[in-house]
């Protein structure tokens, strides 16, 4: 025993923080998104298609490149709310975007499913501080007349998914006492 005094019972910024956990109180300095190529795109109009990505908020294009510009975009606008004492770089790699196809979004609704694995590093040192980790988000995809209330009141799912992944990324990097 090396005869430190006990700090299980300290506020979190004093004794706790000094253990090894840390209070976020970060500056996103850069983002870095990677949508891997070997993600698998579904453009199939059926319920569910078996895919890592099926994405229909762009016109018909690359949807790997459109992931991660929209990624970037709510990353970005969730950054600049960011303004911490600590510099911090955010890798960001998606690993799975299922949203909802026309069939489904016409008829049934759904959801969005979310998945990317998130790292922490210092920007200043490149130490990671937040090792790599798998976040799992689930949005409401409305199907239906309440799909298309939503497209009509200006709600595409673009903009839904962008406005959602903008606040993951700000929870996903605060404190818990700076959300609350």
């Amino acid at each position: 025993m090396d005869g430190g005094v006990a700090s299980r019972n300290e506020p979190l910024e004093t004794g706790f923080a000094k253990a090894g956990a840390f209070v976020r109180d970060y500056k996103v300095t850069d983002i870095r998104v990677s949508v891997p190529e070997d993600l698998i795109v579904s453009e199939a109009n059926s319920y569910f298609p078996r895919a890592d990505i099926v994405w229909r908020g762009d016109a018909f294009g690359n949807r790997h490149q459109q992931l991660s510009a929209l990624f970037e975009q709510a990353a970005a606008r969730g950054a600049e709310r960011m303004n911490g004492a600590v510099p911090v770089v955010v890798d960001v790699e998606l690993a799975r975007f299922h949203g909802v196809t026309e069939k489904t979004r016409f008829s049934i609704g759904g959801d969005y499913d979310i998945q990317y694995v998130m790292t922490v590093r210092n920007a200043v040192t490149g130490e990671v501080i937040e090792p790599s980790k798998l976040v799992k988000y689930k949005l409401d995809a409305p199907g239906g007349d309440a799909a298309m209330a939503l497209e009509h009141a200006g709600q595409t799912e673009k903009v839904r998914v962008l406005a959602f992944m903008t606040q993951k990324f700000i929870q996903d990097l605060s404190s818990p006492a700076l959300g609350a």
